[in-house]
């Protein structure tokens, strides 16, 4: 065993996001255990990824084909669209199968301190959606940080014109969490999305 080929996998492993170097030298001696067949697999899956996914022209998820299942799929809410930064967001919403609509992903969230202004974001694309669709109402689901709440806020001010029904995820304190711990910006969210029971 050479110390460069191994050497040379930590390097790349570092390049995935949250992978330091230790997690890299774990990833890769684990790698060196692994069965030819299963390490081959890894490197097949990645390659297919690679040469196979691509964005729906719709609403930007992922896919391999044309369409994505979710905008293809005719049983969907047509006239809700939940708006989420990132593609992996839409997995998490499914999850709850709470939400029968369609999504929009925007492919990141306002910085522009990193340059990602409006026009480097898929907001465009969502105004024309909101032109052109029979869309009633949008959920705006970026996440509950600084740069969520700017894309929030500058999507809620761009739909204004076309008088569609733009709500809020909303925030507070999970199940089975207790108040005493609970931060004071998450309990003060918490009170003011307060709903009748």
């Amino acid at each position: 065993m050479e110390k460069g080929i191994v050497e040379n996998l930590i390097t790349e492993l570092t390049k995935l996001p949250g992978i330091g170097r230790k997690t890299a030298q774990r990833l890769a001696f684990f790698i060196l255990t692994m069965s030819q067949e299963d390490a081959k697999g890894i490197s097949r899956a990645i390659n297919e990824l690679k040469e196979k996914a691509r964005f729906c022209r719709e609403c930007f998820s992922i896919t391999e084909n044309d369409l994505c299942s979710i905008c293809s799929n005719n049983s969907r809410d047509r006239s809700k669209l939940c708006v989420v930064e990132e593609p992996s967001n839409i997995l998490v919403i499914e999850r709850t199968g709470s939400f029968n609509g369609l999504y929009h992903v925007l492919l990141g969230a306002l910085s522009p301190i990193d340059g990602l202004t409006p026009d480097k974001l898929k907001i465009n694309e969502l105004v024309e959606r909101v032109k052109k669709d029979s869309i009633k109402e949008i959920i705006i689901a970026t996440n509950p940080n600084t740069k969520g709440e700017m894309t929030a806020q500058y999507i809620n001010e761009i739909l204004k014109p076309f008088h569609v029904k733009v709500t809020r995820i909303a925030y507070g304190l999970p199940i089975g969490g207790d108040i005493e711990f609970a931060d004071e910006v998450t309990l003060g969210k918490a009170i003011e999305g307060r709903r009748e029971i």
